[in-house]
């Protein structure tokens, strides 16, 4: 599901402080339900059951669980029908929260990386079943490179205004070209902990690694 970490100021971008909101936000059904609304929405309840597998009545209490925190609302529709539209296209969980909300952010996150390793796993075992032009454009690895934290965050931002004109095909299927389909780009970066792996850490810089395949992984140590 797409977060932001640095435009928490955009209207576009649901800030979540409150730990009760985080908690009920942290639960596999309303994640894909807010993931539905915010790239196929707006949705009902009946729909969003057609596309999830879930009951209609299991979305309408998860999608009522939602609106109480105000990720979700319902829209007028044709007739009697009440679709549910996602009221932002990010969610941000920002840091030096009180301690409640910290700890259920820390949870929150862990509970992501699962959900993210669980869809590149799948993903990788259906790899097979793409066209060429598919197999060749996904990317699969990683780099360890000696960064400030300055100099992340901007490289952080440097891919955000990348990716920034593409946002808006979520909402408008109509700006969409041919052959795009929907894409799940993973941004994840935090300072390796060499203790914690029970490394001993590098008095001096190590050669920067060398380029790779894109598909195969760039771990720059032995693995």
């Amino acid at each position: 599901m797409p977060t932001s970490a640095h435009e928490h100021e955009d209207p576009d971008v649901l800030r979540l402080t409150d730990p009760k909101a985080i908690r009920a936000y942290t639960h596999h059904t309303r994640m894909a339900l807010v993931g539905l609304l915010r790239t196929e929405g707006p949705l009902t309840a009946t729909r969003a059951a057609e596309l999830t597998g879930e009951s209609v009545a299991s979305c309408s209490y998860h999608l009522r669980m939602l609106a109480k925190y105000g990720i979700v609302e319902e829209v007028p529709g044709p007739g009697r029908q009440k679709p549910w539209r996602a009221t932002t296209q990010f969610t941000d969980v920002p840091r030096g929260l009180e301690p409640a909300a910290a700890a259920a952010a820390t949870d929150l996150r862990v509970y992501l990386a699962g959900q993210y390793f669980e869809h590149l796993a799948r993903a990788l075992r259906t790899t097979d079943r793409l066209s060429p032009e598919w197999q060749d454009a996904e990317q699969f690895g990683d780099l360890l490179l000696y960064l400030t934290p300055d100099e992340l965050t901007g490289l952080y931002d440097a891919f955000d205004k990348l990716v920034q004109p593409f946002y808006t095909r979520n909402v408008a299927p109509e700006t969409r070209p041919e052959g795009a389909e929907l894409v799940h780009l993973l941004r994840i970066a935090f300072r390796k902990d060499h203790a914690a792996e029970g490394l001993t850490a590098p008095d001096s810089p190590s050669p920067s690694p060398s380029p790779t395949h894109p598909t195969e992984p760039q771990h720059g140590s032995a693995s």
